[in-house]
């Protein structure tokens, strides 16, 4: 085993809630068969951290966090903010979720006729590393929503996997002004579900779920709204 493989690859996981008629739902999207990791499991968006992600140009760019409230609240000495960018980042790659404010303070609105195209566009970029988090915010005018990330917990792929990550795992309640779409690449299926149903169809054998996943939705079940669940969360991980 080479030693890329033996080292965890710092990654940024997102679940995004909403609160759905029969209580909270999480966003969740499928892995394609022909991943490397945990192929046809249902995950929350994220991925490993890419270079650009940790550029200090970012800090800038961003809203309601600075890059030691950052690295303080994950318990790093360096590069906190790197995680809450590649969670935002891996979000929109994935899911077409962008947690990002506007001019006027408010999510950016991708479901306006105006940015719609532009933003899928550029997603695609973004996903095929030919454009960057740094040109979308400088040419839209738009700030990564940083401060919406409540940080909840801390997972490393045990030694003898073929690909190991040092995930740190963040929820955000979902902006109304955006409808998501999975890839068709990495991810292949997206859909909002209660917790408590999740794990009651891995129980049943119908639903593929990693054992940091489990724990999150475990987690999440008991909660009764999304205001419920960020208070939680920022309990847990300040």
């Amino acid at each position: 085993m080479s030693e890329e493989q033996m080292v965890p690859r710092p990654a940024a996981t997102l679940a995004l809630v909403r609160d759905g008629q029969a209580g909270v739902e999480v966003f969740m999207v499928r892995r394609t068969q022909r991943a490397a990791f945990h192929p046809g499991a249902y995950v929350f968006p994220g991925g490993a951290l890419d270079p650009a992600d940790q550029t200090r140009d970012l800090e800038h760019l961003v809203h309601g966090l600075d890059a030691a409230a950052a690295s303080k609240q994950l318990g790093v000495e360096l590069g906190g903010l790197a995680y809450h960018v590649a969670a935002i980042r891996e979000c929109f790659e994935e899911s077409g979720w962008l947690l990002a404010y506007d001019s006027q303070g408010n999510y950016v609105n991708l479901n306006h006729p105006a940015r719609k195209q532009p933003f899928s566009e550029f997603r695609a970029r973004l996903a095929a590393g030919e454009g960057s988090l740094i040109e979308l915010c400088r040419s839209y005018d738009i700030r990564l929503a940083v401060d919406r990330l409540a940080y909840l917990s801390h997972w490393v792929t045990p030694p003898g996997r073929p690909r190991r990550f040092d995930t740190r795992f963040f929820v955000a309640v979902a902006p109304e002004s955006q409808t998501p779409s999975h890839d068709g690449d990495e991810v292949i299926h997206h859909m909002w579900i209660r917790p408590q149903d999740a794990l009651e169809r891995q129980q049943a054998g119908t639903l593929t779920l990693p054992r940091p996943t489990i724990a999150t939705l475990d987690a999440l079940a008991p909660l009764p709204d999304t205001q419920a669940v960020m208070d939680f969360v920022h309990r847990q991980g300040g």
